[in-house]
């Protein structure tokens, strides 16, 4: 048997692929982990604000184009573990309700193929899998659980205690985001998380934050039926004559054309890589693009309506480690309002650099410095409906062209007005201000840290591209296990979704693997 022949080909090391392998580790079977960038080095600019958020240092490079064909920087990751290296560990359930059909003020979310409760044991597994600190039931929308979170929800600093209880004073609920951390708070000295002010957007240099390379591809390696190649970018992949299976795997490395095979081809690059992968694959019995018979792959991308904005605190913020509380009161809508409108949390604290490269409006006798000194920086986020017309496609060229428009609005405009409403509250100036250093390049486009539904799941072949199973309706031999296969985005951030994902997959294939 070929050397390059393996039981299954993993394409991406993050929170689908990375998890994946970590589940399929255990079985024997031969894998092969193909991840087009390297290792995050740890260096002292992991922690570095300039060098990570001013400079984009970590972002990739390369320049994709929006609908007009006008180029942009994503503000996307290449490296091993994926975007969990610079995301900010929050993992949230999706809410039980949201699996259903959902009526929003912009429209009609879709149903799952699946239940909540079928994915439900995997949600406790990615919990427990990813370190995750919670606490249970504190959240009024927290969907039923099998068991309680592993670890001890995270304490808040005195600043974020104080708006907690201004918040219960008002009748809300807020309670502690579950996240991702390798911390011991009873015993510090023994804590491989430091609480740094650095989870949010960094790559953790200490290796405490629960991403995808720190807990799930570097133990899966220890394993040695299991390898992994860096530097691999996937170019495209054959079938078979008669389409139904991928027959080869083409890859560029170094500078030299590789080929791989294997019994089951997984692909996990990230819903707009593997969307734009599968339509770069096109050959004649798959004329559109493989598993693209309904005319789907890349169509409903969605990233969900987010914004970033800063409330001037009355008195200091001295917080480091900012993101440990949430709001989700208005998830599913409120009197006055009956639409869902979504997700109040925190982003990392925010320095002087943070907001120079945001470019906030300056509140007047404040200098960035005295405002990052000040600001209490929230996260918003609202579901976006699957739109078929915003899609990824590719250029003439073959590079990638991402369409989006943003819609379902107005249920985030009622979001922030909530938010500005309590402003005074919570001790804060009657200021406002939105804050944009997330997205990179300062394009709302190239925000695309939240990417899914491009390869959406189902039981129709003609409105779908995967199954139940998230293999492709088409080929025999290809899953899609990364963002792309969700129907609907929900207002929480996907990573815990996708995790547990994964291990649901993991099972699957374990068992065809026999």
């Amino acid at each position: 048997m070929s050397t390059n022949h393996f039981d299954v080909v993993i394409i991406g090391s993050g929170a689908g692929g990375g998890t994946l392998a970590w589940k399929l580790a255990p079985t024997g079977k031969r894998i092969l982990i193909l991840e087009r960038g390297k290792y995050v080095p740890r260096e002292r600019d992991n922690w570095d604000s300039k060098k990570v958020i001013l400079e984009s240092k970590y972002h990739v490079t390369e320049e994709w184009y929006d609908r007009a064909l006008n180029g942009f920087h994503p503000g996307a990751h290449y490296n091993v573990g994926g975007n969990t290296k610079f995301y900010g560990a929050a993992l949230l359930r999706m809410r039980e309700r949201d699996f259903g059909e959902v009526v929003h003020h912009g429209g009609v979310s879709p149903a799952w193929p699946i239940s909540y409760a079928e994915l439900e044991p995997y949600y406790t597994q990615a919990e427990h899998l990813y370190f995750v600190h919670g606490e249970r039931g504190a959240d009024p929308t927290d969907p039923r659980a099998s068991a309680d979170y592993r670890f001890p929800r995270m304490s808040h600093e005195p600043r974020i205690q104080e708006l907690s209880d201004d918040l219960a004073r008002l009748g809300l609920r807020p309670f502690h985001v579950p996240i991702g951390v390798m911390i011991d708070e009873a015993d510090p000295n023994a804590s491989a998380c430091i609480r740094c002010g650095t989870c949010d957007g960094f790559p953790c240099l200490v290796n405490a934050k629960a991403d995808a390379q720190v807990v799930c591809v570097d133990p899966a390696l220890r394993h040695p039926n299991v390898s992994l190649l860096t530097g691999a970018l996937v170019t495209r992949l054959d079938t078979s004559a008669s389409g139904r299976e991928v027959s080869a795997i083409h890859v560029e490395r170094d500078g030299a054309r590789e080929v791989y095979t294997a019994g089951v081809v997984v692909v996990s690059a990230g819903a707009i890589n593997s969307a734009a992968l599968l339509l770069r694959s096109a050959n004649e019995r798959h004329p559109r693009g493989l598993a693209n018979g309904s005319d789907q792959v890349g169509r409903n991308y969605m990233a969900h309506v987010n914004s970033m904005m800063l409330a001037i605190s009355k008195r200091p913020n001295p917080t480091v480690f900012q993101k440990t509380l949430a709001l989700n009161d208005f998830y599913f809508g409120t009197d006055g309002f009956e639409h869902p409108m979504g997700h109040i949390s925190f982003v990392g604290k925010s320095d002087e650099y943070m907001l120079a490269a945001g470019a906030p409006r300056i509140v007047p006798g404040l200098t960035l410095e005295l405002m990052a000194k000040h600001s209490l920086d929230f996260w918003m986020t609202t579901e976006d409906l699957p739109d078929p017309d915003n899609r990824v496609t590719l250029t003439d060229e073959g590079g990638i062209q991402l369409a989006y428009d943003p819609n379902n609005l107005t249920a985030h405009s009622m979001l922030q007005r909530k938010l500005k409403s309590m402003l005074e509250h919570i001790g804060c100036e009657d200021h406002l201000l939105p804050h944009n250093f997330y997205v990179g390049k300062r394009i709302p486009l190239a925000g695309v840290a939240h990417q899914n539904g491009t390869a959406r799941f189902g039981r129709d072949p003609r409105t779908s591209v995967l199954d139940e199973n998230c293999k492709a309706h088409e080929l025999d031999n290809l899953y899609v296990v990364d963002g792309s296969f969700f129907p609907s985005s929900s207002a929480v951030n996907p990573a815990l979704t996708i995790m547990a994902n994964a291990l649901r997959v993991g099972d699957h294939l374990t068992a065809r693997l026999r």
